[in-house]
C-alpha cells in the first residue's frame, strides 16, 4: 500500500521496519507527531515493512490510514536494512531523504529544526548530532560528537576534514536526492551497510551542513541488533570496506583523505573485533589474520598517523599479524578495567529531553566511549 503524496515534500523520512514491533509507534510518532500543521506538506514518511515477521505490517498500515503524508512499501521477503532503506528511497518524493531506523526516535522539535536548516543552507549532506540511549535510562554522547562543532554555513571535506571521523552511519546525515542519484549511490546488501555509503557522501559532497543539535536518539541494546548479536556475518564488515576502497581507488586522489580512511576503518575492525557481544571468542582470531590482511593491502605508500596510548600498540600488532600479543594486550586490559572502581550509571533526568530546546549543546550527557565507530552496522 502506497498513498499517493498531492505535492512533492521537502524531506522524504525513510524507516525500514523489522521485528521492532515494541518500539515502532514510538519512532513513527516522533517523526509526524510534534510536527507543526504548517509544515506537514513538507514532509512524507516512507515506512518499508521489510517482511516483518510480527504486528509491524498491520500496524504500518493502521498508521498509514488517514495520514497522507504516510506512504507504507511492503515488501514480500525480507531483504535486509540495505536493500529495504533502497525500497524506501525508491518510494520517496523528497527534495531530501533521511533515514531514520524503526528502533530508534527523535527528539521534539527535530524535523522542524532539519527543514529549517536545509531551506537555509541547501546543502548535499546535513549532518545531525545524537544521544546513545541505553537500557537503563542512561545518556551517552558520541566520542566524534564534538567534531560537529563551530560549522556555520556550508563547508567541503577539504576545509573541515575531521568531519570525516563523525560515526559513518546512515540516519545522521540528511541527504539532497538529486546528489544520490548523481553519485549513482545506494546501499549494499549485508551487515555494516552503512560503510560504503556514509564516506563517499562526506567526500564527494560539495555543501556539507552541520545542525550541531541532538536530533536523533539512537537505541543501545536491543535484542536482535546487530550490535548486540554474536554471528559469523560480522566479517561482512571486510566486504563494505572492500567496496569502501573499490569506490575510492576510481573517486580519491587526494592521499590525506586515503590515510583517514585507512585509520578509521583499522580503528572500527578493533571495535569490533574487541566486543564480546560481536565476535565469538573461537571466531576473534580468524577476523584478527583479516583485520591484518586488509592492513597489508590498504596501508597507504607513506604511512599513516597511528593512535597513541594503547590503541597505537594495537595497530602495531595488527601490522604485525601477532594475534598472541593482540590477545595478551586485551586480556590484560579487561583485567585492569575490572579492578578499577565502576563509575555509577548517569540516568536521564525524569522527563528531561535533551533533544528539545533550542540548537547547540541541549544536554552534556554521560561520558564519552573510546569510539565513534560501535554503530549498529
Amino acid at each position: 500500500m502506497v498513498n499517493e503524496p498531492t505535492r512533492s515534500p521537502l524531506l522524504s523520512i525513510v524507516v525500514p521496519v523489522h521485528g521492532v514491533e515494541a518500539y515502532l509507534y514510538q519512532c513513527l510518532e516522533s517523526v509526524l507527531g510534534g510536527l507543526p500543521a504548517a509544515e506537514a506538506d513538507a514532509v512524507e514518511l516512507v515506512a518499508v515493512d521489510d517482511a516483518s515477521p510480527d504486528r509491524c505490517g498491520e500496524m504500518l498500515r493502521s498508521y498509514a490510514a488517514g495520514r497522507p503524508q504516510v506512504r507504507v512499501v511492503e515488501l514480500t521477503r525480507n531483504v535486509g536494512l540495505g536493500l529495504a532503506r533502497n525500497a524506501g528511497l525508491e518510494a520517496a518524493t523528497g527534495r531530501y531523504v533521511w533515514f531514520v531506523d524503526s528502533d530508534d526516535w527523535l527528539p521534539p522539535g527535530s524535523v522542524p529544526a532539519v527543514l529549517d536548516r536545509l531551506r537555509r543552507d541547501e546543502p548535499d549532506v546535513l549532518l545531525l548530532d545524537h544521544l546513545r540511549v541505553h537500557e537503563n535510562g542512561r545518556l551517552e554522547v558520541d566520542a566524534s560528537s564534538h567534531l560537529l562543532r563551530g560549522v556555520d554555513g556550508c563547508v567541503r571535506l577539504a576545509d573541515r576534514p575531521e568531519l570525516l571521523r563523525v560515526q559513518h552511519t546512515a540516519w545522521n546525515k540528511v541527504v539532497r536526492r538529486a546528489f544520490l542519484d548523481e553519485l549513482g549511490l545506494r546501499f549494499h546488501p549485508g551487515w555494516y551497510e552503512d560503510i560504503p555509503f556514509s564516506h563517499p557522501l562526506l567526500i564527494a559532497a560539495e555543501r556539507i551542513a552541520v545542525l550541531d543539535r541532538v536530533c536523533y536518539r539512537y537505541r543501545q541494546g536491543r535484542l536482535g541488533a546487530i550490535t548486540s548479536t554474536r554471528s559469523r556475518r560480522h566479517f561482512e564488515a571486510f566486504t563494505q570496506y572492500e567496496r569502501l576502497h573499490e569506490w575510492v581507488a576510481r573517486h580519491v586522489t587526494q592521499e590525506c583523505i586515503r590515510t583517514d580512511l585507512f585509520a578509521l576503518m583499522v580503528n572500527h575492525y578493533l571495535v569490533v573485533m574487541g566486543n564480546e557481544g560481536r565476535v565469538h571468542p573461537r571466531l576473534r582470531r580468524a577476523f584478527f589474520r583479516r583485520v591484518a590482511e586488509h592492513y597489508r593491502r590498504y596501508l597507504p605508500a607513506g604511512g599513516y598517523p597511528r593512535p597513541v596510548g594503547v590503541a597505537g600498540l594495537k595497530h602495531r600488532l595488527v601490522a604485525r599479524d601477532s594475534y598472541l600479543a593482540y590477545s595478551t594486550l586485551r586480556r590484560a586490559h579487561r583485567l585492569a578495567g575490572r579492578v578499577r572502581p565502576a563509575r555509577a550509571a548517569e540516568p536521564a533526568p525524569a522527563g528531561a529531553d535533551p533533544g528539545s530546546g533550542p540548537p547547540g549543546r541541549p544536554v552534556e550527557a554521560a561520558a564519552e566511549q573510546p569510539s565513534a565507530l560501535a554503530g549498529r552496522g
